[in-house]
């Protein structure tokens, strides 16, 4: 059975996809954790404020190790590319649009109002843009490209959540991954002409 902090911020985890920052309320985390709301403040002392920035690090941490998992077991780079768009686009379908990433729905509403949590996402899109990195950087492309492609990757997966949800389809999200493997793949043939 999950230990009580972990309960709190999966809780918390779920209502940030469905409803934001905002949205949620701590009576709400406290009854889907189904723990007694003493339990909130013993181990999150720091109330809501804190208890979103170990879910946005701990869901980040964890959306980032399935990214990995689904990357490092693809065929090559393009396919890993497109992997990641179209498992996007199939959990977003199954949960009827509701189910969207919690960093980027928190980050679009705390980024010009609260500076700690906004430096906590801004923290977690910098790990994924790395990580991303990384992986493009042993493919064979250079460090400086594969940096730039990351970021625009991440951006493209946190756009296409926003697109594929209002427009209530896997195909806003299955397009931008199509796009993100021709830039990946694009970036590969122009190292490999050198």
């Amino acid at each position: 059975m999950e230990d009580t902090r972990t309960r709190l911020v999966t809780a918390m985890a779920e209502l940030f996809r469905r409803q934001g920052f905002n949205g949620t309320s701590l009576k709400q985390v406290i009854n889907a954790a189904g723990v007694p709301f003493g339990s909130l403040y013993h181990f999150f002392p720091g109330g809501k404020e804190q208890l979103a920035e170990a879910t946005i690090r701990s869901s980040g941490t964890a959306y980032q190790q399935l990214c990995e998992a689904i990357y490092d077991a693809a065929a090559d780079p393009g396919s890993a590319i497109t992997d990641l768009f179209d498992g996007a686009a199939e959990v977003l379908e199954q949960s009827g649009y509701a189910d969207a990433c919690p960093i980027g729905t928190v980050a679009l509403e705390v980024a010009s109002t609260n500076a700690r949590l906004r430096q906590t996402t801004a923290d977690v899109f910098g790990d994924w843009c790395e990580s991303i990195a990384t992986r493009l950087g042993r493919a064979g492309i250079d460090p400086p490209v594969a940096q730039e492609l990351a970021t625009v990757i991440v951006a493209a997966i946190e756009g296409g959540f926003m697109l594929s949800r209002t427009a209530r389809s896997p195909e806003p999200m299955q397009i931008t991954g199509r796009f993100m493997r021709g830039l990946v793949e694009t970036a590969l043939t122009e190292r490999a002409r050198r």
